[in-house]
């Protein structure tokens, strides 16, 4: 049914950095091994979370984390997992001053046999190194860094929450540790993974939309920038516009770009809209990766669901802001929802523009496709069999070649379909 879609999901081409950006590659070649990770247990282990209080998001961390340090002579170190604790850094470190710094984030699950699944972490390792080198940081074997989480998130599996749609919050970090107050490429570097046991956003089955600022002043990324990085200092502006959001009484911020206002992403996350298009085709679209966007894992998962249920158009092309209002006046929009990987997919149901609230009718449809997405998902996170390609399990760490190629481009797996039945599972790296 959906073979001529996936044949096209995986047409995209990752976007090259140029290594002509980082100088020399001689110190890209040096890698660290899962197989030389030193593993000290702590000896004060924490207390588990109560499962009857809710969790803040990012407030409690599991007993351990991974560190690997690098530096430009010696190249990378040993990996070791270690009890959880403070870093020291040089006060002149340059991640401090220069935010050269990037991170990571993914879920494990805990599924219905007791096993813990990762969703689709390479897609993250490949995000990672990507951001990487756009910092001009070391390379690193996506392989083995993902091997090393893995056990990481071995030792602390007893810390991945039973309930559903909680889970454990997964965040490496890599930063140039130059204790110098140059700018320049630093010569040092701390690559760091720590874990958090996380709530669902939504909790129970309730689904609660959330409203948008639409202001033009403000702008999130550009070509030619790095908002298509996962980058720490993409972040902390965007504080100030949250904050000028919930003074007008929105919850989240739409990013735009442009003289003819392009919707861009909601918050630190994804959008997308449901729609009949101007030609009368139910359509699902999101922005292009042209740079401005950051490739998000949830946005690629939901793009690869729609194609291969191949019932509406599913596209990647610019979205204006006046296509958007001129739709909501002919009563053509059927769901605007965001998506990303704490909430997977939020619902919008207003947006603030231009002085005029605009009703989005997000929840008067359902939200049907909304909440299919979710279904899917779930079933793919917590039901679906040990091994299922988007979400490996910790025991049965299958496919792990795939990373070991190099280049941007990678081998295919053999094409195989879910004994779920929910989705066919198809190559996607």
């Amino acid at each position: 049914m959906a073979a001529a879609a996936l044949g096209q999901i995986w047409a995209r081409k990752l976007l090259p950095v140029p290594w002509l950006l980082c100088g020399p590659r001689r110190y890209a070649s040096s890698n660290f091994k899962a197989a030389d990770l030193q593993l000290e247990m702590t000896q004060k282990p924490h207390k588990k979370p109560d499962p009857s209080k809710p969790l803040i998001f990012g407030k409690t961390f599991t007993d351990h984390m991974l560190m690997v340090e690098w530096n430009e002579k010696k190249g990378w170190g040993q990996p070791r997992i270690q009890p959880f604790q403070n870093l020291t850094l040089h006060p002149g470190c340059s991640a401090l001053h220069y935010s050269l710094q990037l991170f990571e984030g993914m879920k494990a699950f805990r599924g219905s046999d007791r096993g813990v699944r990762l969703f689709r972490p390479w897609l993250n390792m490949d995000r990672m190194l990507r951001s990487a080198l756009r910092l001009c940081l070391p390379s690193f074997d996506k392989a083995e860094l993902l091997e090393c989480i893995r056990r990481l998130v071995e030792v602390d599996k007893d810390w991945v929450p039973d309930s559903i749609g909680a889970s454990l919050y997964v965040r490496p970090v890599l930063l140039g540790n130059e204790p110098s107050l140059g700018v320049n490429r630093s010569t040092q570097a701390l690559l760091f993974v720590i874990l958090c046991p996380v709530d669902s956003y939504f909790r129970g089955d309730a689904m609660n939309p959330v409203s948008l600022l639409a202001d033009p002043t403000f702008i999130r990324a550009w070509v030619g920038g790095v908002g298509d990085c996962k980058l720490g200092g993409n972040y902390g502006p965007t504080v100030f516009v949250q904050q000028e959001a919930h003074k007008k009484g929105c919850e989240q911020v739409l990013w735009l770009y442009g003289p003819d206002h392009q919707l861009t992403e909601v918050g630190t996350m994804n959008i997308f809209i449901y729609w009949t298009h101007e030609d009368g085709v139910l359509e699902l679209v999101t922005p292009p990766l042209d740079g401005v966007i950051l490739p998000g894992v949830i946005r690629q998962s939901l793009l690869d669901l729609a194609q291969t249920w191949g019932e509406f158009r599913v596209v990647e092309r610019k979205i204006t802001m006046k296509e958007v209002v001129r739709a909501l006046e002919e009563g053509r929009v059927r769901e605007v929802f965001g998506s990303g990987t704490a909430c997977q997919v939020c619902p919008v149901h207003r947006i603030l523009y231009q002085g005029k609230h605009l009703h989005i009718p997000t929840m008067e449809n359902g939200p049907e496709l909304i909440l299919r997405f979710q279904k899917e998902l779930k079933a793919i996170q917590t039901y679906a069999p040990h091994g299922f390609p988007w979400n490996p399990g910790l025991s049965l760490w299958a496919e792990k070649s795939l990373l070991q190629a190099s280049g941007p481009q990678f081998p295919l797996w053999p094409r195989t379909v879910s004994s779920h039945k929910l989705i066919e599972v198809f190559p996607f790296i």
